[in-house]
Parts: structure tokens; C-alpha cells; sequence
């Protein structure tokens, strides 16, 4: 069985593992995209840390949750958001003002809105945490 959004796989199994009080789980889907997510996640302080190893099938993931995460998710269609309409997406994606974080890719590589608005730059939305 093949996975069409390995991203929104890995969130969702974070959201499940954080719901039933799990500590770390270990996800076979394993891309740049996702450990470039997860870091940002840990640099906000919603996931432990994760670490990557070597299996008899391939490289895994191991991911330690804190139990800080209420919902996670990917954003589909990636929205190419400008620097002045940041705000409609916040309302859109994140509960209130300045609560959670939003995951977008731009030219300078993969940020938070927050980082993206104070460098005034837009891109595409990825994913949000709060």
C-alpha cells in the first residue's frame, strides 16, 4: 500500500500517539520535508526531539513526544501566501492570536509565519501545530 501524503501520515500518527499518552513512536516515512517539519516542531518545543536509524529495511524515525501537542496537520492546497495576507490564515488555521504556529516553505528555506513576517517575506503554507 502506497501513502500519498507522507507528511500528513506522520502528523496524524503524532496526534493519535499524543491522545492516547504515548512517549515516542517510530514511523517508517522518512524525507527531508518531514525532518525539516519536526525540527521546527522541536525549536517551538512540541515534539522532544527525534533521531533517525538504520533498520534491515531502511532508515526510521524514532520521534519522542512531550504531550504538548493538541492538533497538527498538513495544509492541502499549499497556499502561496504574501506578506500581507498572513493574518487571514492565521484565523483560518490556529485557534487565536499568537497561540500555535504555521509551517511555510520560502526562498529562504522552511519557517514560521512569525519568522516569515518578521523578515517580510511570503511563501507557501506546509503545515500548523498548536
Amino acid at each position: 500500500m502506497s501513502l500519498n501524503d507522507t507528511l500528513s501520515n506522520v502528523l496524524s500518527q503524532i496526534v493519535g500517539y499524543e491522545k492516547t499518552g504515548k512517549k515516542e513512536f517510530v514511523t517508517k516515512s522518512n524525507s527531508k520535508l518531514i525532518r525539516q517539519v519536526l525540527s521546527i516542531m522541536q525549536d517551538h518545543r512540541y515534539i522532544g526531539g527525534f533521531e533517525e536509524f538504520q533498520d534491515a529495511k531502511g532508515n526510521l524515525l524514532k520521534i519522542n513526544l512531550l504531550g504538548a501537542i493538541n492538533k497538527t496537520g498538513v495544509i492541502k492546497p499549499r497556499f502561496s501566501v504574501k506578506r500581507e495576507t498572513f493574518e487571514k490564515f492565521e484565523k483560518r488555521y490556529l485557534p487565536a492570536k499568537d497561540f500555535g504556529i504555521i509551517i511555510m516553505s520560502t526562498s529562504q528555506g522552511m519557517m514560521t509565519h512569525n519568522d516569515a513576517k518578521a523578515k517580510k517575506i511570503g511563501g507557501k503554507l506546509v503545515s500548523y501545530c498548536y
